[in-house]
């Protein structure tokens, strides 16, 4: 096991991936920018180091001072946390040839399943079922493209072949908006990804997303830890989590999970990953990977019993996975809330000083955030400033936690998305369940009306 371990991280990842080295007597380093020095974590860690200015090109992106700020502090691992430099596959090659262990897949497996078109063709090989589309990038040709389309029926949805996080994509209901909308993905995607590559898929009309966390060693073992519905989104982003999925057989998803692990035995894989679907009629359909930890990963902790974290640092220090997959029991029900500092319904951000900060308590109510009274939220991230989570041992005991933890938390000086968050949990086709990826956006299209 490692001594010390440096986080390339900020907000309630860092506190999150900090505690888990605590539990596991490992050292933190936690870099930071001048934006995040009186963070909590920061003052938490056994060091800091300070790699830049706020902007995250220049500090949290520099892959550079991250570099030395573990050569300098002696740390022998890096983990990237999510998002930033944690699906940079030249990062973790750099991390790697500078003699530090990367907490997270080889760089390699990041460069597979990074382009969405590598991805969907290794998952078919592999067997895992894939949402209809075009055979590899798109062509110049415009017929060929037009072709392509009108093989898959419209709508189709033309997707950036190294997109993520709900960029690079654009639904198409009719031939003639199509090859107008491929040109402007394509310049959208060269701009936000450096790769120009786009490619089509069956726009499904009522889905929902739904995921799969696996945890792979370097050994070839690999397990699936039951699934997440994530179908509460705004224009691809996620808001609230739950699992299990509401609805769906287990010998569905059992089926669909071995598929998955199998999948990461053939590829090599390493590490914490999440297979991500579109479910509709009763089928699955991949959509890509994530090949790092994910911000809902506490849902599945809290139905497992298992730490992902500590998990994603045993593995990286070579250790055999301690779980076979008879061992992994899904046990209750969590959902997952996400705190942001943002106008609720505007959903413009809010950063600035936050004068009084209450979280909740109570039985199965666990809270993931660095803030706290007089924190200051930096305007240069995201707005996601915490994770409120609600376990019990149904779905509706977990709905009525999470409707008694959202009424308790109070936040002052800054606006939330916690009125969005009670006004859902109040609704009754949440409530019921199984709702589609579009129906937020739905419901807030109706406000606006």
């Amino acid at each position: 096991m490692f001594e010390k371990l440096l986080i390339a991280n900020r907000g309630e990842i860092a506190l999150r991936i900090q505690r888990a080295c605590r539990e596991l007597g490992i050292k933190t380093v936690v870099v930071h920018s001048q934006a995040d020095t009186d963070a909590k974590y920061v003052k938490l860690a056994d060091e800091s180091v300070c790699i830049g200015p706020p902007p995250s090109r220049d500090s949290y992106l520099n892959v550079p001072a991250i570099i030395s700020a573990a050569e300098v502090s002696d740390a022998e691992a890096i983990h990237p946390g999510y998002g930033f430099l944690s699906e940079n596959a030249d990062f973790a090659e750099r991390v790697e040839k500078s003699g530090f262990v990367f907490i997270g897949p080889r760089p390699e497996s990041i460069r597979l399943m990074g382009d969405k078109v590598s991805a969907k063709d290794t998952m078919k090989k592999a067997g895992v079922p894939v949402v209809p589309g075009s055979e590899g990038a798109l062509p110049e040709d415009p017929k060929e493209i037009l072709r392509a389309a009108r093989a898959i029926g419209y709508p189709v949805i033309v997707k950036a072949a190294g997109g993520g996080g709900g960029r690079g994509m654009r639904v198409v209901h009719t031939e003639a908006a199509l090859l107008n909308a491929v040109t402007m993905t394509r310049t959208e995607a060269q701009a936000a990804f450096n790769n120009a590559a786009v490619y089509l898929e069956k726009f499904l009309e009522n889905p929902r997303h739904i995921e799969i966390q696996v945890l792979a060693d370097e050994h070839k073992n690999a397990v699936y830890l039951g699934e997440r519905d994530c179908s509460m989104q705004r224009r691809h982003q996620k808001v609230l989590e739950e699992a299990p999925a509401p609805g769906i057989a287990r010998r569905v998803v059992d089926r669909i999970g071995a598929r998955c692990a199998e999948a990461c035995r053939k590829i090599g894989y390493r590490g914490a990953g999440t297979f991500e679907f579109l479910y509709e009629n009763g089928e699955f359909y991949f959509i890509e990977m994530n090949t790092r930890v994910q911000v809902e990963h506490p849902v599945t902790e809290l139905i497992t019993g298992i730490d992902i974290v500590q998990e994603q640092i045993r593995i990286a220090s070579g250790e055999k996975l301690r779980y076979r997959q008879r061992d992994i029991v899904v046990k209750g029900h969590a959902i997952e809330c996400r705190i942001n500092a943002e106008d609720p319904y505007r959903f413009t951000p809010s950063p600035g000083r936050i004068t009084h900060w209450h979280p909740p308590g109570g039985p199965g109510i666990r809270v993931d955030s660095h803030a706290y009274t007089n924190y200051f939220v930096p305007p240069n991230y995201d707005s996601m400033i915490g994770k409120v989570l609600a376990y019990g041992d149904t779905r509706d005991q977990a709905i009525r936690r999470m409707r008694i933890a959202l009424s308790e938390m109070a936040v002052e000086g800054i606006q939330t998305n916690l009125p969005l968050h009670r006004e859902l949990l109040a609704d009754s086709h949440f409530v019921a369940g199984g709702a589609s990826i579009h129906y937020l956006e739905q419901k807030l299209a109706l406000r606006k009306g």
